[in-house]
């Protein structure tokens, strides 16, 4: 069976929160709107409790949580509602090395008439607050900063850059879905608005994540519906619930905040083992995104010499990637590594590693050695290694 260290892309199902969705897939199947009857209650019970985990995980509140089918269609909500709340024009601030969910809703924007401001990253992959506050315009109706890379594993400072965006009154909104259960949000402490993520980044089902909407807080927060039909969840995104993708969310990210300061041990442990077999057996590497506040369980390194994709065939046993699974169908390299302000040729030679919970000291070893190998091998074929 391949090894699977891409957890970035996705993670597997724990059994725990299949075990919570099971009784929602048979017998448990009632709508959560249609509370007329016993099996509407029972549905919508479920909903409040889930929305209750959801809301302890983010530090928000239970009536804050907006569900939808992931954390793409909550950034779009969040972005183009904000935009079209605002009435045309106005401007948005974000970050170069953003997820294409936030960097192409920000382009549709754009095109309708709202001016962005991409931010750059430092060589590290780290984002200045200060950087951040200073490019805030009296027209800024949003700015929108992930609170951990998806390929870089970098973490920004968001409880800092909220509260710079709250003194000049704009909403922030981040991107949590690499973040959620592994490091801290508190978004009513921190003054977050708004905040994204999905359930299968965090050993939960696809198809399900939330947008956090924080409605109590200064200015008032106005977003535009982007699906009608119903009015469900306060009218923000209408559409019948996902009550056991729901029911999944909530007790992935209760077990994930329950055992995040152990499993972020235990993950960084065995991803600093990866790295010292890597860098130790093989020269010319060099990690991508060195920030100090990083991610435990993320990995990305050049293999100089070596185009990532080769390198990928030559290890089926190993189940990596090149860079956002999200943009993976695109030719186009790694639009983070460029940001970090390399050029392609290093974008092109970049792989990410994602540990997740139930990774083995066992399959760090054996990785490395498949890694190690293959690297070798397809650098004694290359008339570049050795000629500089």
């Amino acid at each position: 069976m391949p090894l699977y260290l891409d957890s970035h892309a996705t993670t597997p199902l724990d059994p725990r929160v299949l075990e919570a969705m099971m009784p929602y897939l048979t017998d448990r199947f009632g709508n959560a709107a249609s509370t007329t009857h016993s099996f509407g209650h029972e549905a919508a019970e479920a909903v409040a409790r889930a929305r209750a985990q959801v809301a302890a995980a983010t530090g928000a509140q239970p009536d804050d949580v907006v569900f939808t089918s992931g954390a793409t269609e909550a950034l779009n909500l969040a972005i183009k509602g904000t935009a079209e709340a605002a009435r045309g024009g106005g401007h948005i601030v974000t970050c170069v090395a953003e997820h294409p969910a936030v960097l192409d809703a920000c382009a549709r924007m754009e095109r309708a008439g709202v001016r962005v401001t991409r931010l750059p990253i430092e060589p590290d992959g780290s984002l200045s607050p200060a950087r951040v506050a200073a490019a805030l315009e009296d027209d800024t109706f949003l700015a929108a900063i992930m609170q951990a890379n998806n390929e870089i594993g970098t973490i920004h400072d968001i409880a800092s850059i909220a509260a710079l965006c709250a003194e000049r009154g704009v909403p922030l909104l981040t991107d949590a879905t690499q973040s959620a259960g592994k490091i801290p949000l508190r978004m009513e402490e921190w003054g977050v608005r708004m905040a994204a993520l999905s359930a299968h980044k965090v050993y939960g089902p696809k198809g399900v994540g939330a947008l956090i909407v924080r409605r109590s807080g200064r200015p008032r927060l106005r977003l535009t519906p982007q699906i009608d039909g119903g009015g469900h969840e306060r009218g923000l995104r209408s559409g019948t619930l996902n009550v056991p993708g729901i029911v999944g969310l909530g007790a992935a990210l209760e077990i994930a905040e329950a055992e995040r300061e152990t499993e972020a041990a235990r993950l960084g442990a065995l991803r600093d083992r990866l790295r010292a077999r890597l860098f130790g057996e093989l020269d010319a590497l060099e990690e991508n995104g060195t920030a100090p506040a990083k991610l435990a369980h993320n990995l990305n390194v050049a293999f100089h010499f070596v185009d990532s994709a080769a390198l990928l065939n030559a290890v089926p046993q190993v189940a990596v990637s090149t860079g956002s699974a999200c943009s993976s169908a695109e030719p186009e390299p790694s639009h983070v590594i460029l940001a970090l302000g390399h050029g392609e040729e290093h974008a092109r030679c970049s792989v990410r590693f994602g540990l997740h919970r139930f990774t083995t000291p066992e399959d760090i070893e054996q990785a490395a050695s498949l890694v190690i190998a293959a690297v070798r091998e397809l650098r004694g074929h290359s008339g570049l290694y050795g000629a500089t």
